[in-house]
């Protein structure tokens, strides 16, 4: 299976036996007091500055996310899609669960991007999948619904097939579709891990799409959270994960060295053409 995503002029091809695709999650202003405020204030300049450094740390696929409460999502969406595809020359991942601005922003944004996200609730098949259709976007699939996150990964797989299905009747390929199965912190819940994990390889076999991970949640709460975030992203990886929403300039090398690990690097070029790259952060 493989999906493919375009900024315009080049396409980034994203496969489960392929190399790790790294989708940086910076730009989100939730936890981010200062990326907050120069979202509300529509200072655009530190977000263009902080969508660069992402790239240049390894970042394939660059996440928008504007939601600031109380802010005009539909008007601000677009601007920020505008400056960043502008700035860089790598495809966007427009994250927002508001129909309004994502219609505002697939109208501008050049190329193919992905959408983050849809989930098995009726309501958010019923207005993000016609969005998804008409831009001929690819679309993330949350495994949760109007009960909840299931915790088995039964329950999981069977929100993700109800996703497929229902893109399927739209006429959305199956290849455009990225599952995400969802972790929670083990924090809470020691068994949130295992449970993410089983579901990863399960959604692998039986339905061969790619999958895609958020994976610093499942360190909420903990110290030492980069060391626990990068032994989740190896032993995902490992299952079949094939997307990473995550830090690039925390985690790239580690990325990196999971498809060398993985036999993906021949001769270790892309982990080593990482290393040069970050030699300046250091």
């Amino acid at each position: 299976m493989e999906t493919t995503l375009s900024n315009g002029s080049t396409e980034l091809r994203i496969r489960p036996d392929g190399p790790l695709t790294i989708i940086g999650e910076k730009i989100n202003p939730t936890g981010r007091k200062k990326l907050a405020a120069a979202i509300e204030a529509r200072n655009y300049e530190s977000i263009v500055e902080l969508a660069k450094r992402q790239v240049e740390a390894g970042a394939d696929v660059l996440d928008i996310n504007v939601g600031v409460p109380g802010i005009d999502e539909p008007a601000v969406m677009p601007e920020v899609v505008r400056v960043v595809s502008d700035a860089t020359d790598v495809p966007l991942c427009l994250d927002s669960a508001n129909a309004a601005a994502l219609a505002a922003a697939l109208a501008i944004t050049p190329g193919k991007p992905l959408v983050n996200s849809v989930n098995g609730e009726e309501r958010s098949l019923e207005s993000i999948l016609p969005l998804i259709k008409e831009h001929g976007a690819a679309v993330i699939g949350l495994t949760m619904d109007d009960d909840g996150i299931p915790d088995s990964a039964d329950g999981r797989l069977a929100i993700a097939e109800r996703i497929i299905e229902r893109c399927a009747k739209m006429g959305i390929p199956v290849e455009d579709i990225i599952i995400d199965p969802l972790v929670l912190t083990v924090g809470a819940d020691h068994n949130a891990g295992r449970v993410t994990l089983e579901t990863i390889e399960r959604l692998a076999k039986e339905f061969g799409v790619n999958i895609n991970l958020g994976a610093s949640n499942v360190s909420f709460g903990l110290p030492e959270r980069d060391v626990i975030n990068a032994a989740f992203l190896a032993l995902a990886a490992a299952r079949g994960a094939s997307c990473m929403i995550t830090d690039p300039i925390k985690h790239s090398l580690t990325i990196r060295a999971i498809d060398l690990l993985l036999g993906r690097d021949a001769y270790a070029g892309r982990y080593i053409k990482q290393y040069r790259t970050l030699q300046p952060e250091k």
